[in-house]
């Protein structure tokens, strides 16, 4: 299914060559990307060309068999010191806990915006701005009626805010407030509604800020929680690496097809619970596709009972759900997004089901 986007930058010169994220895959398998290596564009093509090779199965062993869904998934993995998507998967930051003298439960954070360069797929860099130096940002965890306060402080090189999606007052919202290069702002207010929530960066150009990587998940339990299960956070993202306005790398939790070549280890009759965001920019919508299994769906979390059981969803940009199942037999299952050029470039990955 092809979606409508934006059109291409008018500003582009007629001179300037330009390449699409088709392009960029069909120049890679072509061989032809050296032609532009001093370019930008020719170090993403070149990196394409590089990486995108044919492997077999779960386990990324490169191979030239030229068969099957694995093919065209990136080779080799980004550097993991810096950035480990397996180890974000069920990174929960619970902030300082303390007790105020009116006996809530205060939890506090401190998060630094800076200029940063990630690494989106193995060998292709993207200038990023991010949350304590991570896309997206750390995933805070909170319970129903906690006191929040986070000391957001930017040491980037542009203004930013912080924006909390759920309830709070207009002074708290990370709409006016810009935070200036060394300034620090506190943001405070009650955890409210519990549910999957997200917080971005909200200053214009709201769309660059939000691309660039100052988005994460703020997730408010509900008293009591949940039941127990096998918890992951899993952030649908993407990346415009050559400045066209659309993207060409996707990715959930950043690193393209990560969790191809490192599926995620799940027991056969847990329960799994994925709590699932869109922040992509540029696409109007993103799904997320489960084989071999369906889930209940519970939209934003902000009820107990599940809307809806299936297995595949649409999510609009900010948009958020959680969702809940079980595998009944062991083995290796993909899930992707079921638009299929996001999955071929990098919007998929394995559950492996062991008894």
């Amino acid at each position: 299914m092809r979606l409508p986007r934006r059109a291409p930058r008018s500003s582009a010169s007629p001179l300037t060559p330009v390449i699409s994220r088709r392009q960029l895959l069909k120049f890679g398998s072509l061989g032809v990307a050296g032609a532009a290596s001093s370019t930008l564009v020719g170090k993403v093509a070149a990196a394409a060309e590089q990486h995108v090779h044919r492997v077999a199965g779960a386990a990324g062993v490169a191979t030239d068999d030229h068969s099957g869904h694995f093919g065209n998934i990136s080779v080799g993995d980004v550097d993991l010191s810096r950035f480990d998507p397996m180890d974000y998967l069920k990174d929960f930051d619970p902030g300082k806990v303390s007790t105020t003298a009116d006996g809530k439960t205060l939890r506090e954070y401190d998060i630094t915006a800076v200029d940063v360069e990630i690494e989106v797929a193995p060998g292709v860099k993207f200038a990023a701005w991010a949350y304590n130096g991570k896309v997206p940002g750390p995933t805070l965890r909170a319970t129903e009626g906690d006191l929040i306060r986070i000391r957001f402080t930017n040491a980037g090189s542009h203004p930013h805010t912080m924006h909390f999606h759920g309830f709070h007052t207009a002074g708290m919202d990370g709409v006016f407030e810009l935070v200036g290069r060394g300034e620090t702002f506190t943001y405070e207010f009650i955890a409210e509604p519990f549910g999957l929530h997200l917080y971005h960066c909200h200053t214009p150009p709201l769309k660059r800020h939000i691309h660039k990587g100052l988005y994460g998940v703020f997730l408010i339990d509900p008293p009591g929680g949940r039941p127990p299960a096998n918890e992951m956070v899993m952030v649908m993202n993407a990346f415009d690496t050559n400045f066209d306005a659309e993207n060409e790398i996707y990715a959930v939790n950043t690193v393209a097809h990560h969790y191809m070549k490192h599926p995620i280890q799940v027991k056969q009759n847990e329960l799994v619970r994925v709590y699932l965001v869109n922040i992509t920019e540029f696409d109007f919508l993103n799904s997320f596709h489960t084989h071999a299994t369906f889930f209940n769906e519970y939209r934003t979390g902000t009820k107990l009972e599940p809307d809806n059981f299936t297995d595949t969803i649409i999510l609009g940009q900010g948009e958020r759900s959680i969702l809940e199942f079980t595998y009944k037999f062991p083995g290796d299952y993909m899930f992707h997004a079921h638009i299929s050029e996001f999955a071929e470039l990098g919007w998929s990955g394995m559950f492996r089901v062991t008894p």
